[in-house]
């Protein structure tokens, strides 16, 4: 979509659930592969993941984040109007997790509650959907539930989080400024190619076909990833797309206080950093700790990084997300009075 300004929508708060259970990229793996996971975390800079229990799912994560959000707020149930869900982990295939979630959280029968299949772009699509909805007219204070359950034991890469973030209609708030972007031609670079309808799940999907580097066997029901693919499209399009919303916003890098990026590995990341021109101290990073948390990698870094910071005065964050579709985001936005809780575990 065109650069897009919203108005009159405020950033009430935000929270976060990461696992308890935490994985170590270097111990807990076999022992005869460890060198070559000591050079894997050197290169993406991961060293250890959340994962969720069996039982978990990524909506338990998120119920335990947006009722610690709603208790600091002291928002009442039957103020929220809209519940929006961006995940791609599903606790069922149908029907929408945000359903089951709007029983689960006691909200209204009035409450509007969907979910969006997205990923590590979902945060400013959401925010951009939720705000839209309240900008309208039609929603006055609503939730946006965004994050994933897509870590595994073996795959060094990804961790799991749910978070919550509350928005509200606010005549005074400052603009919203948005920066949307899809590419399906690239849809190929992250795919999960079995399981929907194109390509139903059958037997020889379950059959391992390819053991890799570290010892380990990949199946069609695995997640697929185009490493080149990934790494061209992140550090081609997403700079450019900051500087666009940058110049749309009549900003100046000097005047936003922190640049928070989708967490996708050290070299994506500070390739971004330094084609921007900016200093570290503004680029917060959870990569070494929580890994790479899919949509929910922006609320995880500002909750786990400047948390404090966000609730003392003024502040102005410019969020990108990129990755699956291929989609990127971005969202330039001013904080005041907001609530941050403390990372929650559960």
């Amino acid at each position: 979509m065109p650069l897009s300004t919203l108005t009159g929508v405020r950033f009430a708060g935000m929270a976060t659930c990461v696992p308890k259970r935490v994985l170590s990229n270097l111990e807990d793996c076999r022992p005869q592969i460890r060198s070559e996971r000591a050079r894997l975390v050197r290169n993406i800079g991961i060293e250890y993941r959340r994962i969720c229990q069996e039982w978990q799912c990524f909506s338990d994560l998120a119920f335990v984040a947006a009722e610690a959000l709603l208790e600091r707020l002291q928002w009442r149930r039957e103020e929220i109007e809209a519940l929006v869900v961006v995940t791609q982990s599903p606790d069922y295939p149908i029907p929408a997790t945000a359903i089951i979630l709007q029983d689960r959280l006691r909200l209204s029968h009035t409450t509007v509650a969907f979910d969006v299949n997205l990923g590590c772009s979902g945060y400013p699509f959401g925010i951009n959907i939720l705000g839209s909805m309240i900008a309208a007219g039609g929603v006055r204070k609503g939730l946006l539930l965004v994050g994933d359950r897509c870590a595994s034991l073996n795959d060094p890469i990804f961790s799991d989080a749910g978070t919550a973030t509350a928005l509200e209609f606010d005549p005074a708030a400052p603009p919203m400024r948005f920066d949307l972007n899809s590419d399906g031609s690239g849809y190929k670079a992250i795919i999960l190619p079995a399981g929907g309808h194109r390509e139903p799940i059958n037997l020889h999907h379950l059959i391992p076909y390819r053991e890799d580097e570290n010892d380990r066997w990949h199946y069609k029901t695995d997640l697929q990833l185009d490493g080149p693919a990934v790494l061209g499209f992140s550090t081609q399009r997403v700079p450019p797309a900051v500087e666009r919303l940058l110049e749309y916003a009549n900003t100046a890098k000097e005047d936003v206080d922190y640049f928070v990026f989708h967490q996708a590995n050290r070299m994506i990341n500070e390739t971004i950093r330094k084609k921007l021109g900016l200093p570290e101290a503004k680029v917060p990073s959870t990569l070494r700790d929580f890994g790479n948390t899919s949509g929910a990698s922006l609320p995880v870094t500002m909750t786990a990084r400047i948390h404090t910071e966000l609730e003392q005065g003024k502040k102005r964050l410019l969020l990108s997300g990129f990755g699956i579709g291929l989609s990127w985001g971005s969202l330039l936005l001013e904080l005041e009075n907001a609530v941050f809780p403390a990372m929650i575990e559960a």
